[in-house]
């Protein structure tokens, strides 16, 4: 199970491709161009299934820049055609092989780690019936059915360990996204609004809104870690072994390195109180689960929430830092009720958001068991909203809440259901004796654990990061079967 990069040539011709791309995007027509693009993404797609999830992955989430932008006039979104290219592609991919007898190729399965997703998804299609809108159910319902779709999609590309490529894929397109955070936090194309202490800018990314793309940014920030190990551990098993480190070790090594110091830095660089705390309890437990002995594991996190505290006490945090986090802290566990407080530029973020918390609560109270519909926050919102607060931020700013007012009890059930399991299958996959897909279960862990302790504050199901998400479950399916195969065979 190796990672292999592009030969220095090959690397030319695509770095050559992609500068024409470019060059005819600036002086040809739209029309034409898209048309080309999407010929060469569903071309690229059929030589190699990975290629197309590639392209998706990294060009989906320029959704929001490109509808703020208004300059690609698309029946559908970047996410929605190039997701629709990659399935078409491989569907083509997998029945041509099929009719020339490709033995090797294999297809893909049920398994039980479809089940949990797929409990929700017809949970939350009861609320159809209590739907505001049945055009804004099936939109973020549909949205909810590509998520399976793109598991069966990884399931089918990712086998015989090319599933590393495709974790590639997914760090390539957080480092993308990254180096543009990074661009804006410096100043480049900085919103006013967004300014922190008059220097400099929370990034945004391609998301046009910090906290987001911090949420892409921790998503992603545990895989690209842990496969940074992966071959650092790789390199130096191959000197002990050789005195000698082979080249694509070296490359995998290097990229992954710098892809998560990117990453990191990124995240912190959204300003996102909700990523930090994520990023936070996700290297928690990255910490806590590398050590196969439970001793070991509590002491290192021990440690390490040691280390936080006492910089905490000796003053070594920023103090812009400190005081970003002791007034979230503060605040969301002294308000209850939002109506009676005196709103100011300090706590107007944090009462904007409880505020929509208690919208969320209000449309619960209204219809307790299947919500208002799915989706249906924001057109809902009028009737169910706090005075002075008047405009719907599009969802409630804590996803368990939203789902609470949206799909009601059952779908709160069926969500919290539908993680905890996937939670559990990962830990299965944990126990496989290969280091690499080891730490990939333990990188898919924390991501996951970020994806929950995230959503407490807001909603990390935009911009296309859906398709992010089914990629890692996707993965994990694919690992699950390899660990579930292992455990058979060693039982014989």
């Amino acid at each position: 199970m190796t990672l292999t990069f592009p030969q220095f040539p090959r690397l030319l011709i695509w770095l050559g491709g992609a500068v024409l791309v470019g060059i005819g995007a600036a002086t040809q027509p739209l029309a034409l161009m898209t048309a080309l693009f999407v010929g060469l993404l569903v071309t690229i797609s059929l030589i190699s299934p990975i290629a197309g999830i590639t392209i998706m992955l990294v060009l989906s989430p320029l959704r929001a820049l490109m509808a703020t932008a208004g300059v690609w006039p698309l029946p559908l979104d970047i996410g929605q055609l190039t997701f629709l290219a990659a399935l078409f592609a491989a569907i083509i991919h997998y029945v041509a092989n099929r009719r020339i007898g490709h033995e090797s190729l294999s297809k893909p399965v049920f398994t039980a780690v479809y089940i949990p997703v797929i409990v929700f998804i017809a949970a939350t299609g009861l609320t159809v019936f209590t739907a505001y809108s049945k055009g804004a159910w099936l939109t973020e319902w549909l949205k909810w059915l590509s998520i399976p779709v793109m598991m069966f999609l990884i399931d089918y590309a990712g086998r015989r360990g090319r599933w590393l490529w495709i974790c590639f894929a997914l760090v390539a397109s957080a480092v993308a996204n990254a180096l543009v955070g990074i661009f804006i936090f410096l100043g480049g194309s900085g919103a006013d609004h967004f300014a922190i202490n008059e220097r400099f800018f929370r990034a945004f990314g391609t998301f046009e809104q910090p906290n987001p793309f911090g949420g892409f940014m921790g998503l992603i920030a545990p895989l690209a870690l842990m496969l940074a190990l992966v071959f650092v551990l790789r390199a130096w098993h191959q000197w002990r072994r050789n005195h000698a480190i082979q080249r694509n070790t070296l490359l995998a090594m290097a990229f992954y390195g710098v892809a998560s110091g990117l990453i990191v830095m990124a995240l912190f660089m959204s300003w996102s109180r909700g990523a930090w705390l994520g990023f936070g309890v996700s290297f928690l437990a990255i910490l806590f689960l590398i050590p196969r002995k439970l001793s070991y594991s509590v002491g290192i996190a021990s440690a390490a929430i040691g280390l936080i505290l006492g910089a905490w006490a000796l003053g070594l945090v920023p103090a812009s830092v400190e005081q970003r986090i002791v007034s979230a802290t503060s605040e969301y566990f002294t308000l209850y009720d939002v109506r009676g407080v005196d709103i100011t530029p300090l706590n107007y973020a944090v009462v904007e958001r409880l505020a929509h918390w208690q919208a969320a609560l209000n449309m619960a109270t209204d219809s307790p068991w299947l919500g208002i519909g799915l989706g249906n926050y924001e057109i809902a919102y009028e009737k169910f909203r706090l005075l002075n607060w008047n405009h719907a931020l599009g969802h409630a700013h804590n996803y368990y809440l939203n789902i609470l007012g949206e799909a009601g009890i059952i779908g709160l059930l069926a969500y919290v259901f539908m993680w905890f399991a996937t939670l559990y299958f990962a830990w299965r996959v944990k126990a496989h004796p290969n280091i690499t897909v080891r730490f990939i279960a333990i990188a898919l862990i924390a991501s996951f654990v970020y994806l929950a302790i995230h959503s407490l504050l807001d909603n990390v199901y935009v911009n296309n990061l859906f398709l992010h998400i089914g990629t890692l479950l996707g993965i994990l399916l694919v690992l699950y079967r390899e660990t579930s195969s292992y455990t058979r065979i060693a039982i014989k």
